[in-house]
């Protein structure tokens, strides 16, 4: 029964993460030419709190449900999934690797540093294949749309880089207190 209700919990926090997601993703501020938003802070949050998988699978539910209801082709929604998915889990994986040595601040950002990274390199890539071979443009227009976007990218991978970290550490003593913490994700009972 015991294993039944941790499954329970964990789908529903799958599903408040990927709320969570989607609903910052709605809210963007200007800032250098760019739009810069939390919804990044809030996928390398997911794969803190519920680890790899579950968070993997919220950080991609939440950014490929806003991709599809907001006027994205399937294909593109696929594709946020996919990168956000990898994003959350390589950030649940290094901040949950049982072998970690840092302290719990210095794990968070790391763990930041390398989800948030892994998603500008991923979202590059993306639009290098698209505009070299879906749109068939020449060279020099691939490198400056790579280069306009790239900027944003980074400056958007540094609010998360900065900010999940301290909403992990707002979260987690009210997580802890009621028990919630280890139900969502057993690895934190371990090592947290």
């Amino acid at each position: 029964m015991k294993s039944r209700s941790l499954s329970i919990v964990s789908i529903t926090f799958i599903g408040v993460m990927a709320a969570m997601v989607y609903v910052v993703t709605l809210f963007r501020f200007p800032l250098l030419g760019s739009k810069v938003h939390f919804a990044n802070a809030v996928c390398l949050l997911s794969g803190m709190l519920l680890g790899p998988v579950p968070g993997g699978l919220a950080a991609g539910l939440g950014s490929g449900l806003y991709d599809a209801f907001n006027g994205y082709d399937t294909i593109n929604s696929l594709i946020t999934f996919v990168s956000k998915f990898i994003m959350a889990y390589l950030c649940g994986r290094i901040f949950h690797h049982p072998h970690s040595r840092s302290g719990k601040f210095d794990r968070t950002l790391l763990a930041s540093i390398a989800g948030a990274l892994v998603y500008v390199l991923l979202y590059m890539l993306k639009t290098y294949v698209y505009n070299s071979f879906v749109y068939g443009y020449p060279a020099d227009a691939v490198w400056a749309t790579m280069v306009s976007k790239l900027v944003p990218s980074l400056i958007n991978a540094g609010v998360a880089i900065i900010a999940a970290p301290v909403f992990y550490h707002a979260v987690l003593p009210a997580l802890r207190s009621n028990g919630i913490l280890a139900q969502m994700s057993p690895q934190h009972a371990k090592t947290h």
